[in-house]
């Protein structure tokens, strides 16, 4: 199994180009996504993308990965379009992902976990994960996609 990850951030895109690892963008929460999938010995691709509708469905239509992990775009500014673009791609959402992340949050952010758009579904046959951006964020989302990935993938399959 591959997992893709991507980061959705225009700031850092217009700063560092396509980068190949998190680290030639001084991007933390990629690096902390990616130290879980070390630590769990799991095989994953990294890229670094603009903001916007074109550029991350371009990104889940071309992944050819098996699971693709998007973080970055979900909040409220005009520019985060990662949920608007992710969204209408869905051929089943999988809401329970949302409702956990916002439960999760809330222990650690207090109300503040209202303003999260964390969201998931499936894309023909792969699972798409949108986490928001910030390192903390980026942490619990693959806390929680490893922790049900496995029984995803196989319900997915059946």
């Amino acid at each position: 199994m591959i997992i893709d990850v991507v980061v959705v951030s225009t700031s850092r895109h217009r700063k560092y180009g396509p980068v190949e690892k998190p680290e030639e963008a001084e991007d933390l929460s990629g690096r902390a996504i990616l130290n879980r999938l070390e630590v769990e010995g799991r095989s994953f691709t990294y890229r670094l993308i603009p903001d916007g509708v074109e550029a991350v469905r371009g990104a889940i239509l071309a992944s050819g990965a098996d699971v693709i992990v998007l973080c970055g775009g979900t909040g409220l500014a005009p520019k985060d379009l990662t949920i608007e673009a992710a969204e209408p791609l869905f051929d089943k959402t999988i809401p329970g992902f949302g409702e956990a992340f916002r439960l999760k949050s809330l222990e650690d952010v207090g109300t503040r976990a209202i303003l999260t758009r964390a969201s998931a579904g499936i894309v023909g046959d792969v699972p798409v994960f949108c986490l928001p951006g910030s390192p903390s964020a980026a942490r619990l989302g693959i806390d929680l996609i490893l922790a049900e990935i496995d029984h995803i993938l196989h319900h997915i399959s059946e």
